[in-house]
């Protein structure tokens, strides 16, 4: 196929025009920003343990995310600044650039309308708790659903709804005030399900309590930054750095490092 001398003028133009698009799209990213400014700034809420957790009195954080997003800077060649918020801001934070990105948030259809995600690399999902004198008996999800097997739940709460789907045979012990996890405590249960985020704060609290060995943890759902969406070159940037991070083990040490449960999902 002959193109005319025009045609190709034309697509000389557009090409051109396409590589300048790219090099401004480039220019503008937040990476380019954040490595300009050499400050990464991070929104995190510091009240989910032990994820992001502030101490009021020096304004110091701590966490899981706190690892992960220093990391981060770190890698980047540049100093990291949290910035405070609060979960009802958490997304507006991000549309108003009061911060580059956030620690760990939730993924859902909700938030996605509106700003962008990384890639997940943690999962928040259900997981069984018991008392370490019982961790060899139960070594299966199935093992809980017995009649000889008491399993404590708040009224009301998610995982009330839940054991009754997953545990139908098991002797139902629903609290109405206090908390399921001072049943096990008082061995008046043998399990509860709750959060692995919330168990790593039970085991560490607890000694006497653990995260049964089971196989899967149950409802994932995964955790990512959450990112301005139509920056597509800083998203690309982040899931590269997640992807090889992930690849050297990072993630799943700093889960270990914080109790949190690395397990198979179901």
């Amino acid at each position: 196929m002959r193109f005319t001398l025009s045609f190709r003028l034309l697509l000389l133009s557009l090409a051109l025009f396409l590589v300048c698009v790219s090099q401004v799209h480039a220019a503008s990213s937040r990476l380019q920003k954040v490595m300009d400014r050499g400050v990464l700034r991070v929104g995190t809420t510091g009240d989910w343990g032990p994820m992001t957790m502030r101490d009021p009195a020096t304004n110091f954080y701590k966490g899981y995310d706190i690892d992960i997003t220093t990391e981060l800077a770190k890698d980047l060649g540049v100093t990291v600044e949290y910035v405070a918020t609060d979960w009802k801001a958490l997304v507006s934070g991000i549309v108003t650039e009061k911060y580059d990105l956030t620690g760990s948030a939730a993924l859902n259809i909700s938030r996605a309308k509106i700003v962008g995600y990384s890639q997940p690399y943690y999962y928040l999902a259900f997981v069984p708790v018991t008392q370490k004198t019982n961790q060899t008996r139960f070594r299966y999800w199935a093992d809980f659903n017995s009649s000889s097997v008491t399993v404590a739940s708040r009224r009301g709460a998610v995982e009330e709804t839940m054991v009754k789907e997953f545990f139908p045979r098991a002797r139902q012990q629903v609290i109405e005030n206090g908390k399921s996890y001072q049943e096990l405590l008082a061995n008046r249960a043998n399990v509860i399900v709750t959060s692995n985020i919330e168990a790593a704060m039970l085991i560490s609290r607890f000694p006497q309590l653990t995260i049964p060995n089971v196989q899967g943890m149950r409802r994932a759902t995964p955790l990512a930054m959450l990112m301005p969406r139509d920056d597509q070159v800083w998203i690309n940037f982040i899931n590269q750095w997640i992807e090889l991070k992930k690849t050297q083990g990072f993630f799943d040490r700093i889960a270990e490092k914080w109790g949190l449960a690395v397990m198979d999902i179901e």
